[in-house]
């Protein structure tokens, strides 16, 4: 992803955790943040080592970040995501992780979908 299209400073982070809406299913917490003035969506993750290894957390980062390189046309713009990948996140593959994202966008009214898409 290109560095305008992440979020890595503590201050950003907990600015999006203070005032951000949150939503989850058994795999995902999203928070999401509007930013009307921001032309681009931005995401964060935060996979902790409760989760697994660094093969399998950094496993799990790539997913996230190329569904949501996919879904990028139906993600609202001028928005920042934070994603926290839960447990069972672990033994996904990569569909199953981006339908989870979908679900879990779509509880945050963050989704675009005039059709389903998967």
């Amino acid at each position: 992803m290109k560095k305008k299209l992440r979020i890595k400073k503590e201050d950003e982070f907990q600015l999006v955790f203070k005032k951000g809406e949150s939503s989850a299913n058994r795999q995902f917490v999203v928070y999401v943040l509007e930013k009307p003035d921001q032309d681009y969506f931005r995401i964060g993750l935060s996979v902790s080592k409760k989760i697994g290894n660094a093969v399998v957390r950094n496993q799990i980062k790539r997913y996230i970040r190329q569904a949501f390189l996919e879904l990028k046309e139906d993600i609202g713009a001028g928005k920042d995501y934070i994603v926290i990948a839960r447990k069972p996140a672990a033994e996904m593959d990569f569909f199953e992780v981006k339908s989870s994202l979908i679900h879990v966008l779509k509880r945050s009214k963050s989704l675009n979908f005039s059709k389903k898409k998967q």
